[in-house]
């Protein structure tokens, strides 16, 4: 936006402001609040403090650092606020689970640390942090964020008194994160949606029991060589031995076969061609096929099946059944992309096309958060000053969104942003 878009919104801004920041407990807090989302929002490539504080009339460059690395204010209000008033505006049909990265210089920033950098495409120093949002075919917005801590932050003592690393905060895993985030949404009232991630969160086995643990649908993607058996496969147990010892357990006699070899085999004409939405240049369609199998990765989760089996500790050796979706474009030798999903049995294809498709969303919030409004920009090192700025990006992004729905608004342009990025490079 330039200046006379902003000037043009000011007003609803400030009443955006006053609901989204009203636990920040002091006046000038939240005027500070309104004078950084406006500058976050104004056009200009970088969107550090300082850079922010010279284009803005009433920029102050040392009361913006104090707001957002030395203030105290909780960021978690704000963000939960949030969260509500993006829920009630955009009615979401799912949410997104995706993690993002930082490059940063050097070891003092907080939770940087040689690892995967998706910016990059490869093994750099960054930071990392995992977001769920909430999402529909025509809008969306981050919910909340965690900030991942590596393993080598977990016990250095220098450095997470330096950045101010709560003493609670440990290592955890990224899915662990994202489940995290889930129960937090859910302690805010907010109603479970059909979950969607990209196959680092939908291979692990553990992160799709959490899933079905918590009574929540999924539409997840997985490597081509996660393994299944097929619906029928069936386990057997052989007979017991003598008297003495414990009964044989049931079992999968056959080895499971990769999800790509089972979607190999129902061949090219039995996938369906789908169109799952329009795009700007014209119909999204591919050609796709489901099938009932059951993911052998989830041989760690035993339920048991009966009261007499649960007596005596034993498991029938069934294992879950999920679809299994893969796609197969006309141009291709072969299928390309799989889902499991937990979604019921009677589920039509064109559904679960529908539902695996949506979440290219959270790359337009990614893109539009980094490039626009300067979500990477922060320069501060600390873990309060980190919440802060991913806080107020959230907010703008939020703004606009709720500026971009309103019929009788003005249409906000957005900060100006590049070309669509592929799934892991962010």
């Amino acid at each position: 936006m330039d200046a006379h878009e902003v000037m043009r919104v000011r007003a609803k801004l400030a009443l955006f402001v006053a609901d989204v920041f009203a636990s920040v407990p002091r006046k000038d807090q939240r005027a500070k609040g309104d004078c950084y989302l406006r500058g976050l929002m104004l056009d200009g490539r970088r969107k550090s403090i300082q850079a922010m504080a010279a284009r803005l009339p009433d920029g102050n460059e040392q009361n913006l650092q104090q707001f957002v690395n030395q203030s105290t204010w909780d960021p978690m209000p704000v963000r939960r606020r949030i969260a509500e008033r993006m829920t009630a505006v955009i009615s979401p049909d799912a949410w997104v689970v995706d993690d993002v990265s930082f490059p940063k210089d050097g070891r003092r920033s907080v939770g940087v640390a040689p690892q995967y950098c998706g910016a990059l495409g490869k093994r750099a120093n960054c930071q990392v942090a995992v977001s769920v949002h909430a999402v529909t075919a025509s809008a969306s917005s981050p919910l909340q964020w965690r900030l991942f801590l590596p393993k080598e932050w977990a016990d250095d003592a220098e450095r997470r008194t330096a950045c101010r690393v709560p003493s609670g905060v440990r290592h955890r895993e990224k899915w662990r994160l994202a489940l995290d985030i889930l129960d937090e949404l859910a302690g805010w009232g907010l109603p479970p949606r059909v979950m969607l991630a990209d196959a680092a969160y939908g291979t692990n086995a553990a992160f799709r029991t959490a899933l079905t643990e918590r009574g929540m649908g999924y539409v997840l993607s997985v490597r081509s060589d996660v393994t299944a058996h097929l619906f029928d496969a069936v386990p057997e147990a052989p007979d017991r031995k003598g008297t003495n010892g414990c009964w044989p357990q049931p079992r999968y006699r056959q080895a499971p076969l990769a999800v790509s070899v089972h979607a190999a085999s129902l061949g090219y004409h039995g996938f369906t061609d789908i169109t799952w939405r329009e795009g700007t240049r014209g119909q999204m369609r591919s050609r796709f096929a489901a099938l009932r199998v059951r993911p052998a990765s989830n041989s760690l989760v035993r339920p048991l099946r009966s009261r007499a089996s649960a007596e005596q500790g034993w498991w029938d050796g069934v294992l879950p059944d999920l679809w299994l979706l893969a796609e197969w474009p006309a141009d291709a030798k072969e299928p390309t992309e799989y889902w499991f999903s937990n979604l019921p049995a009677d589920t039509p294809l064109k559904d679960l096309v529908g539902w695996a498709k949506l979440r290219w969303r959270v790359e337009h919030d990614y893109r539009e958060l980094k490039h626009g409004l300067g979500l990477d920009h922060f320069e501060g090192r600390s873990w309060p000053g980190w919440h802060h700025h991913v806080t107020l990006a959230t907010a703008a992004h939020a703004f606009l969104t709720e500026q971009r729905l309103s019929p009788k608004a003005p249409t906000p342009v957005s900060p100006s942003t590049t070309s669509s990025t592929s799934s892991r490079t962010h």
